[in-house]
């Protein structure tokens, strides 16, 4: 999507807004023996009262309403009987549509105790994501945001997860510009422009660099290939 108008803006704050208030309202509510599918009720509830409805079901017939994974997952995990422990590290994506504006957000919690790797891990995921908006102007190499979050892996003694990407956002849920690499790819000659709506993700893990897929329910999620704590956010 390229922007090209103020009700776009307007628009794509609304959506926005509201997938930001509802993964904070979600990982505000962790706590220890909740289900996964329980805290997915909630996020469900609070995007219908807000209008808006979950994007992975319009898009993908996702079997959740948000994206709930744990510790060696890293992406894409479904909601359902897996539950939530102490000591876990959590990761909720929220993305949903209002009015044909499409909005995508995630972020990580650790369920007390938290150990110093996971405090580390969501600190070097954080700092990533700043470093790598810093990169985002008119004009700017597509591949300055993957050279941002590798570089910031790696000065924390992280990984980059390298088979899950950015893209872009807006009118879907995922467009234009595709397969946004999370570390330097020198081959991708592809320029930031004004108006482009993109998200920014930042995958890093303390083992595993790809996922594998496992299959569920006749289709395909994504999770690591090794058993390793992981985080991301957007």
């Amino acid at each position: 999507m390229t922007i090209e108008s103020r009700d776009d803006i307007e628009g794509l704050q609304r959506v926005g807004a509201i997938v930001s208030r509802v993964l904070a309202r979600m990982l505000d509510a962790l706590e220890p023996g909740m289900t996964t599918a329980e805290l997915d009720a909630l996020g469900e509830r609070w995007l219908a009262e807000a209008g808006a409805r979950p994007a992975p079901r319009l898009a993908y017939d996702f079997p959740g309403a948000t994206c709930i994974s744990i510790n060696e997952e890293a992406a894409h995990g479904i909601p359902g009987a897996r539950m939530i422990r102490r000591g876990d590290l959590v990761n909720v994506d929220v993305s949903a549509e209002l009015d044909g504006y499409f909005a995508d957000t995630g972020g990580s919690r650790a369920v007390p105790p938290v150990s110093p790797v996971q405090q580390r891990l969501c600190h070097a995921t954080r700092t990533a994501l700043e470093q790598a908006m810093r990169q985002v102007r008119d004009g700017a190499p597509l591949n300055g945001i993957g050279r941002a979050i590798e570089q910031t892996a790696r000065a924390h003694r992280f990984r980059i997860i390298r088979n899950l990407a950015s893209h872009g956002v807006g009118r879907a849920l995922h467009e234009e510009p595709t397969e946004i690499a999370g570390y330097f790819e020198p081959r991708d000659r592809r320029v930031l422009r004004e108006g482009m709506v993109i998200t920014i993700e930042p995958f890093l893990s303390t083992k595993s660099t790809y996922v594998e897929e496992a299959a569920t329910a006749g289709r395909w999620w994504a999770r690591p290939a090794t058993s390793a704590p992981s985080t991301s956010t957007r």
